[in-house]
C-alpha cells in the first residue's frame, strides 16, 4: 500500500473495477474473517432467493406484491437493457418515491454491474444538475409527475445544460421526449458480469459544511456488513416486515427496501407519502414488526396509534434517529406500545448505524444514542474506558463504513491517521453508550434530511435586501429542526419567509431547504477575526423561544 500524506490517514488506496477506494489490508482481512465481508453479492442473493423461495414476497407497494421470482425476472430484464446501453461500472441514478420500481432499478443495476445512485425526489434543478454531472450518471429514472412537480420537464432543463447527459427514463406516466420505463424490457437477456464484492456499488450524496454535496462510496461488502450488524442487533427474524416510510434515497430507506428483504428474509412495505393514520392501518394489515425513522415519524405514529386505540401488537422494534430525540418520547412510546422496543441510534451515510441502540436497556435506549455494534467508536477527547463524561468529536470505523468519497480530495479532513471517520459531531460516553451533545458541523437535520446552511447562505448573498445572513438550525417539535435565517437587512428592506422562498426556488433550490423562520438583526455576532459566532445566535434564538412566522410544509 502507498501511505498517504503526513496529514492524512495511514490507509492506502486500491483500484477496484476502475474506481479508487480507500483500502487497508488488515481491516479487510478482519472483516472477511468475521464474516461481515463475503465473496458473494446481492446479485447472488437475488438469484438464490428466486431459486429456493420463488413465491416469497419481498416488496409490497399498494396493490403490488413482488415475489422473489418476479423481482428477479424484472431485474434481469432491466439489467439486459442497461448492459446494452452502457459499459459495466457506469452510474445509474434513480429519483423515485417509495415505489416498487425502485427495487427493480436497484437490483437490475446490481445484476448489470452498475453503480447505483439514489437521489431524493425533493431535490430540484440546482442540486440535481450538480449530482448528475458530478457522478457522470449514464441513466436516470424519474416519475413523470409527483406531488405536483413536473419531473419530466425538470430533467429536460437539467440535461440540456450537461455536456454528457444521462438517458432519462420515465417511470409511471407519459415519457414525452424521454424513454419510457416499459420500453427497456424487450432486450434479450445476457449473462451478467462477475461482480467483485469489494467494488463500489453505490454513490449516495450527503450535504456537508462546504455547501457542496459529497458522493459517499459504499461497496457490496460495506453494505453487507451493515445488514449483518442489523441482523445481530435489531431482532430481525425471517418473515419479519419493515414499514418503509423513510425515503428510499436515504441510506436507511434504501437498506430496508433493497437489502434486508434478501439478506435477512424480511419483507418491505412501502409508503409513497407519510401519513401516520395510514401507517397504523398498514402496520395492522401487514403485521409490520419493524420501523425506523426520524423523531417526527415516531411522534406521529404514537399519536395515530392512540387515535386508533391500538398498541401495535406486531411491532417489535422502532429505531429512532436522524435528529434530536427527546428521552421523554422514547419512554412514552416504550410504555405505550404493547411489546415494541423503541431506541435511539446514531449514524451517518458514511458510517451507517454507528451505534445499534440499546434494545436491552430501556433507560439507556431513552437517555443515550446507543452502544456501538460492529463499529469501533472513540472520541477525540480520548476518554479512556468510556466513563469519564468528557465531550469530544465522534470518530468511527467499521466494516460497514464508506470506502471513500467520489473525489479523494474530499477525504483530506474527514479521516484521522488511523482511518477513523471524523463525524464532526460532539458526544460523551455514558456507561458505555454514546450521548450526542451537538454538531461541530453546521448541518441542519429537518425530517431526517440534511440541509447545508452554507449552501443557503451562499445563495442568499445575492439577494438585494440582504446585507449579511447566517442560517442556523432551531428545534422544531414537528420536524426535529428547521432552518432560521438571521438577516442584517440592506437599507430599509425587511425580507421575510415568503420572499426568501420565492428567491431560492427561482434559483432551483429544493423547498425543504428554504428557511422557515426569519429574524432581522442590526448585526451578527462575530469574533475578533470576523467569524460569525453561530453558537451565540442559536443561544439567543433558543432564549427567545419558537416564533410563529414559519410555514407548515410537509
Amino acid at each position: 500500500m502507498t501511505p498517504t500524506t503526513e496529514s492524512g490517514p495511514a490507509v492506502g488506496r486500491k483500484i477496484v473495477e476502475g474506481r479508487s477506494i480507500r483500502w487497508d489490508d488488515d481491516h479487510a482481512a478482519a472483516a472477511y474473517h468475521a464474516g461481515l465481508w463475503v465473496d458473494t453479492t446481492l446479485a447472488d442473493a437475488l438469484r438464490e432467493a428466486a431459486r429456493v423461495a420463488p413465491d416469497r414476497v419481498l416488496v409490497v407497494d399498494g396493490d403490488v406484491a413482488l415475489t422473489c421470482r418476479e423481482l428477479h425476472a424484472r431485474a434481469t430484464a432491466l439489467a439486459a437493457a442497461m448492459t446494452s446501453r452502457m459499459p459495466t461500472g457506469s452510474v445509474v441514478s434513480f429519483m423515485l418515491p417509495n415505489w416498487h420500481e425502485a427495487a427493480v432499478v436497484y437490483l437490475g443495476a446490481t445484476l448489470a454491474g452498475m453503480v447505483v445512485n439514489p437521489i431524493l425526489p425533493s431535490l430540484r434543478d440546482h442540486e440535481l444538475g450538480f449530482i448528475l454531472d458530478d457522478c457522470d450518471s449514464r441513466m436516470v429514472f424519474i416519475p413523470n409527475e409527483f406531488r405536483g412537480h413536473d419531473y419530466a420537464a425538470m430533467l429536460g432543463r437539467v440535461t440540456a445544460n450537461l455536456d454528457t447527459p444521462p438517458e432519462v427514463v420515465v417511470v409511471r406516466g407519459e415519457a414525452g421526449g424521454h424513454t419510457g420505463y416499459h420500453e427497456l424490457f424487450g432486450t434479450a437477456s445476457v449473462p451478467g458480469p462477475d461482480l467483485n464484492p469489494d467494488a463500489v456499488r453505490m454513490i449516495m450524496y450527503t450535504s456537508g459544511t462546504t455547501g457542496r454535496p459529497k458522493g459517499v462510496l459504499h461497496s457490496h461488502n460495506s453494505l453487507h456488513a451493515l445488514i449483518r450488524q442489523l441482523g445481530q442487533h435489531w431482532r430481525i427474524d425471517p418473515g419479519d416486515t419493515f414499514l418503509v416510510a423513510s425515503p428510499i434515497a436515504h441510506i436507511g430507506g434504501s437498506i430496508y427496501t433493497f437489502e434486508i428483504p434478501l439478506l435477512l428474509g424480511a419483507r418491505a412495505v412501502l409508503m409513497e407519502s407519510w401519513n401516520a393514520d395510514d401507517a397504523v392501518t398498514l402496520m395492522g394489515e401487514h403485521r409490520c414488526t419493524h420501523m425506523a425513522g426520524a423523531t417526527p415519524f415516531l411522534q406521529h405514529l404514537l399519536a395515530a396509534a392512540e387515535r386508533a386505540a391500538t398498541r401495535l401488537p406486531d411491532l417489535k422494534v422502532f429505531i429512532c434517529g436522524g435528529a434530536s430525540v427527546p428521552p421523554s418520547l422514547i419512554r412514552t412510546a416504550n410504555d405505550y406500545f404493547e411489546r415494541a422496543v423503541v431506541s435511539r441510534v446514531y449514524g451517518s451515510t458514511e458510517v451507517p448505524v454507528t451505534t445499534v441502540g440499546a434494545l436491552d436497556d430501556p433507560e439507556a435506549a431513552a437517555d443515550t444514542d446507543g452502544r456501538p455494534g460492529i463499529a469501533d467508536v472513540w472520541l477525540v477527547a480520548r476518554d479512556p474506558g468510556g466513563m469519564g463524561g468528557q465531550i469530544g468529536e465522534v470518530c468511527a470505523r467499521g466494516a460497514q463504513m464508506l470506502v471513500g468519497y467520489l473525489h479523494p480530495e474530499d477525504e483530506a479532513d474527514s479521516f484521522d491517521r488511523d482511518g477513523y471517520f471524523r463525524s464532526g459531531d460532539l458526544a460523551r460516553w455514558q456507561a458505555g453508550a454514546l450521548v450526542v451533545t451537538g454538531r461541530a458541523k453546521d448541518v441542519i437535520i429537518r425530517n431526517g434530511e440534511n440541509i447545508s446552511p452554507k449552501e443557503i447562505e451562499d445563495a442568499l448573498v445575492g439577494h438585494p435586501g440582504i446585507a449579511e445572513v447566517a442560517v442556523v438550525g432551531v428545534p422544531d417539535a414537528r420536524t426535529g429542526e428547521r432552518a432560521c435565517a438571521v438577516i442584517v437587512p440592506a437599507g430599509d428592506a425587511a425580507p421575510d419567509v415568503a420572499m426568501l422562498r420565492d428567491y431560492l426556488q427561482a434559483l432551483g433550490m429544493a423547498v425543504f431547504k428554504v428557511p422557515e423562520r426569519v429574524e432581522l438583526w442590526d448585526a451578527l455576532p462575530k469574533n475578533d477575526a470576523g467569524k460569525v459566532l453561530k453558537h451565540r445566535i442559536r443561544a439567543t434564538l433558543t432564549d427567545q423561544g419558537e416564533r410563529s412566522d414559519g410555514e407548515d410544509r410537509g
